[in-house]
């Protein structure tokens, strides 16, 4: 191996541990697991390309979150701001329900915590990561404007100082500051339904409990069994589709009518956003065996589900998510491969 190739493998390397978290910072400035995964390959081959001026004066990771920073400035330029169905439309009545899909770039997206949560040994530092990419919070931070954002995510979620964020950003201390105190006052002004989801890492035995039960009622579809682990104030919400329900009875209500092909599926465990989730299969009834149908993520609050996500864009989530695109039926188990 010459010294230039060794050179090159030890700079690919040095980037290449860095792919997580800077997947997570653009997932967190973006709201898109696809356009995060873009903004990184583009943050990494521009640090690639224009390594030999990089002077050593900040940090191999502090120079790559400028490129990474830059990248998604340039890529929110357009103004465009992410949401959940519950951001766009008020709840609709089990009476009214209308599935009406939107444009997928409309949509916040659910991402798998592998992809975005790198391994920390600090359980606090863990817990705030995880907080961080949780559909709430990521709802919060589309509603602030990029730079605010960057500010926010930058000293509140990777805790960098002031000074640091100013260099990174070219800008004084005294801006971030303030930037940093309008971000906080507009996402406290606008708490949502979800932001007090939690869940502990690993599961304790409440939580590991309430799940095992919702996959016994789901999958036997036990509509009283569902109904008594779903929140008074529980929210569905189904991607593309703009349509969201509150409450057990029209949630319930919704899956036994429009949603009542999913009777019989199979859950398969995720983690997705910092919460447990499952790859949803359904039956198939024209080749056998089971399905994609969707991924669901959970959040749950007092032992009981307050939120139920259902994002049904399968050829993008599943192998997002290296899920198998069938269940046999036998065994209910996934094919090997995708």
């Amino acid at each position: 191996m010459t010294k230039g190739t060794a050179a090159t493998a030890e700079l690919d390397s040095a980037l290449e541990r860095h792919r997580v978290e800077l997947t997570g910072y653009c997932y967190r400035m973006l709201g898109s697991s696809f356009e995060a995964e873009d903004a990184v390959q583009d943050t990494l081959v521009r640090a690639w390309r224009s390594y030999d001026t990089f002077e050593g004066r900040s940090s191999l990771r502090s120079w790559l979150y400028r490129i990474a920073t830059n990248v998604c400035l340039d890529m929110l330029s357009a103004g465009s701001k992410r949401a959940r169905p519950m951001d766009l439309t008020e709840s609709t009545p089990l009476a009214r329900a209308a599935l009406s899909p939107r444009p997928d770039h409309t949509w916040l997206e659910p991402v798998p915590d592998a992809r975005v949560l790198p391994t920390v040994q600090d359980p606090a530092e863990a817990a705030v990561a995880k907080e961080s990419v949780r559909l709430a919070f990521m709802a919060a931070l589309q509603r602030l404007p990029p730079k605010q954002r960057a500010v926010l995510i930058l000293r509140e979620v990777l805790a960098w100082k002031a000074s640091e964020v100013a260099e990174l950003l070219g800008t004084s201390v005294a801006s971030v500051n303030s930037a940093l105190q309008r971000a906080r006052a507009t996402l406290a002004e606008r708490a949502d339904r979800g932001a007090d989801a939690a869940v502990s890492d690993p599961l304790d035995e409440e939580q590991r409990k309430l799940l095992e039960r919702y996959v016994a009622a789901f999958e036997g579809y036990d509509m009283t069994a569902l109904t008594a682990l779903l929140h008074e104030d529980a929210v569905m919400t189904m991607p593309p589709f703009d349509l969201w329900l509150t409450g057990p009875a029209d949630i319930t209500g919704f899956m036994t009518t429009l949603g009542a092909s999913c009777a019989d599926s199979r859950l398969v465990p995720v983690r997705a956003n910092g919460l447990p989730g499952f790859a949803h299969y359904k039956p198939d009834p024209e080749a056998g065996g089971f399905t994609p149908w969707a991924i669901q993520v959970l959040e749950t609050s007092d032992g009981r589900i307050t939120g139920f996500h259902c994002f049904l864009d399968t050829r993008r989530w599943f192998p997002l998510f290296g899920l198998p695109l069938r269940l046999e039926a036998e065994t209910g188990q996934a094919e090997q491969g995708l």
